[in-house]
């Protein structure tokens, strides 16, 4: 059979060859902004914040003003594109230190950042599920930001204020990034902005404006510059729910995958690498570094699509173990949120994983009063209690474990219990939340669509470099945090808040999903060479293509 099929695919090949030359291709090129490009755009785009219909970006008349901004802005992120990254690493201007603020503050992770000109300090929540920027401003209804109403406050925080910022810029309703511009009465319209999270009554509103962020470049050993970076922020006149208690009084910085969060402004404007990394440690404190991919050693595993898009950080857990033992029906799908405060997983899996750690904990199963967990023990007066680790399994055997799953409650006589640090959600996702990243390196590698992780103490960014903390050794705003993880003087923990997170929403653009269309594009000189084939054995005629290629 061999050798019937060898001349055959030299007939084959020689026959392909002689057609080809006299076959006629042609590739129509239609341009962007052309009126046959504009028929086929879809009017709309859904899935915004407020759950509302977003009007698509303002098709530009050709050779107007617009229209040629449009080209030159598409030019300049071409050029950004092909020269690389202008810094390594960026962090905020006050430092890359981060936070953890307790009780008053929902036990969420903060940072300093100067936003303005000239310059001005916010408080702001770090959250890694959401996408907005905002802080409060004009306020109507925002939380208290004297420090008298903060245990852990030296200082008073800011409130944001436009007109005192020379580089402020209102967005109006036509710009792009502008989800609510259906609703407005003219596209001149300063452009509104609501954002819903997922605990229960908890929002932001206000106005979008443009204003510039001030950030440190390093790479560790190389001095420190200025970087000012253009982003949108929200101008949050009223807050709601959670926000008025106390877990974001400040703002919130959101590190999420859409078009207006931070590090999508950074890697547009061509500044840093699309990746950015938190790392929280033991001791409270944390780093945040905007560029960094992470070590080449580090562990990794890809984000998931939600409804076929990549909308935030989802990953998949194939199953879970309780120290050496992995049970049987614990894969999940999760979602990586540094702006929750605990880890949630679905009824099942969480069942399946509590009862193994009751099994293996050496400690009596107690109720503790004032806490949300359900699974909690009072230590042993004889021994020291041994906690089982939890490992979460990624495809490819990729394991990230958390050694210490639990969560401590101290009293004035020392150590009162500890809980498992997990509580069960009725939804199909969990939450793998801030006290399970504890000692590692979180990389939200954005431009290979990646979660990486590796153990870290947050002081090294590698093995012969140190991550800078503070620009130019300056100290960064003082914040004690002193007890405000114990519990009060009668041993019960005060319940933590849950941090909020956006509603999903759809990215404006998937690396994935356009990644694959690459492919199939790389695909077409064969596919066209078995079609030519066919079209000429069966009918013996010269055919002609037309390629469209519409650049939107």
């Amino acid at each position: 059979m061999a050798t019937l099929l060898l001349p055959v695919s030299l007939l084959l090949s020689c026959l392909a060859v002689e057609a080809a030359a006299a076959a006629t291709f042609s590739s129509r090129l239609i341009h962007r902004f052309s009126d046959e490009v504009r028929s086929l755009r879809a009017p709309a785009r859904r899935g915004g914040a407020n759950g509302s219909c977003a009007a698509a970006a303002p098709w530009p008349e050709k050779r107007s003003v617009e229209y040629y901004q449009v080209l030159v802005a598409s030019d300049l992120r071409r050029q950004n594109m092909k020269l690389g990254a202008r810094h390594q690493l960026l962090f905020p201007s006050e430092g890359s230190k981060t936070m953890s603020l307790g009780d008053d503050f929902g036990w969420l992770h903060y940072s300093w950042i100067d936003v303005g000109s000239p310059s001005v300090s916010f408080l702001v929540a770090l959250d890694g599920g959401s996408d907005l920027l905002w802080l409060p401003c004009e306020c109507v209804q925002c939380a208290p930001l004297s420090a008298s109403y903060y245990s852990s406050l030296d200082r008073d925080l800011n409130e944001y204020n436009p007109s005192g910022s020379s580089s402020s810029k209102h967005i109006t309703c036509s710009h792009r990034l502008c989800e609510s511009g259906p609703s407005c009465k003219s596209p001149g319209e300063s452009c509104p902005y609501t954002v819903k999270y997922y605990t229960e009554n908890t929002s932001t509103s206000g106005l979008l404006v443009e204003d510039i962020l001030h950030l440190a470049s390093g790479s560790g050993q190389a001095s420190n510059s200025s970087v000012s970076a253009p982003v949108v922020i929200g101008c949050g006149m009223k807050q709601s729910g959670g926000y008025l208690d106390g877990d974001a009084p400040d703002g919130l910085m959101g590190l999420g995958l859409g078009e207006i969060s931070v590090p999508s402004f950074l890697a547009k404007g061509g500044l840093v690498p699309n990746s950015f990394s938190l790392c929280f440690d033991e001791d409270d404190s944390g780093t945040i570094f905007f560029g960094d991919q992470g070590p080449a050693n580090q562990k990794y595993t890809a984000f998931l699509p939600s409804n076929g898009k990549y909308e935030t950080y989802i990953v998949g857990v194939e199953a879970c173990c309780i120290g050496n033992s992995c049970l049987n029906q614990t894969s999940f799908s999760a979602l990586v949120d540094s702006g929750t405060s605990f880890t949630f997983l679905p009824n099942g899996v969480f069942e399946t994983i509590a009862q193994e750690f009751d099994r293996r904990v050496n400690a009596t199963r107690s109720s503790i009063k004032e806490v949300p967990w359900k699974y909690c023990y009072k230590p042993s007066t004889k021994e020291k209690p041994k906690v089982p680790s939890l490992t979460f399994v990624f495809p490819l055997n990729k394991s990230f474990v958390v050694f210490d799953p639990v969560f401590k409650i101290y009293g004035m006589e020392g150590l009162v219990g500890f809980c498992l640090a997990i509580q069960g959600t009725d939804i199909d996702i969990g939450t793998i939340g801030q006290n399970f990243m504890m000692g590692y390196r979180i990389v939200f590698d954005r431009e290979n669509l990646k979660l990486g992780w590796s153990r870290s103490n947050c002081q090294d960014i590698d093995d012969d470099r140190s991550m800078p903390l503070t620009p130019n050794g300056r100290s960064p705003n003082p914040l004690p945090t002193t007890e405000q993880q114990s519990a009060p003087g009668g041993g019960h923990a005060v319940a933590p808040a849950v941090a909020g997170r956006a509603v999903s929403k759809p990215s404006a653009a998937s690396e994935k999903l356009i990644s694959s269309r690459l492919s199939l594009i790389s695909l077409m000189p064969l596919l066209l060479l078995l079609h030519f084939l066919a079209t000429f054995l069966h009918m013996n005629e010269p055919f002609s293509l037309i390629h469209q290629n519409s650049l939107r």
